[in-house]
């Protein structure tokens, strides 16, 4: 599941709002929003993002993070390293090859130095 995934089930959920329902208000199918919902889908396109947020009657700080999520939620990642360090190369290989098997409680703590260094 994707994080953009998991936000718009709980969402969804929250509101009482079955899989099916929002599917076809949105215009979109059941088995495609169920795959975006469990990230077996790319990211979405901007305009269904917006589409979402206006349906599940986001607010300003929600909608924002949904785009967010949704910009961190392609479930298929590829990396270019030409022209990076080695070490930048070794750990984008390494957690290429670990990431499966990493434990929850590494997983946050990668998450959390990198968006230290994103801020």
């Amino acid at each position: 599941m994707t994080p953009f995934g998991a936000r718009i089930r709980a969402l969804r959920e929250a509101k009482g709002i079955a899989l099916k329902t929002m599917a076809a208000d949105l215009h979109v199918s059941a088995a495609y929003l169920s795959a975006l919902e469990h990230g077996h889908r790319g990211k979405p396109a901007p305009g269904l993002v917006m589409q979402i947020c206006g349906y599940l009657d986001c607010i300003w700080d929600e909608a924002e993070e949904l785009k967010a999520l949704a910009e961190l939620s392609h479930p298929k990642v590829t990396l270019d390293t030409s022209g990076l360090t080695p070490a930048k190369t070794e750990l984008a290989n390494r957690l290429g090859a670990t990431l499966r098997r990493m434990p929850t409680e590494t997983v946050e703590l990668l998450l959390a130095v990198l968006r230290d260094q994103a801020e």
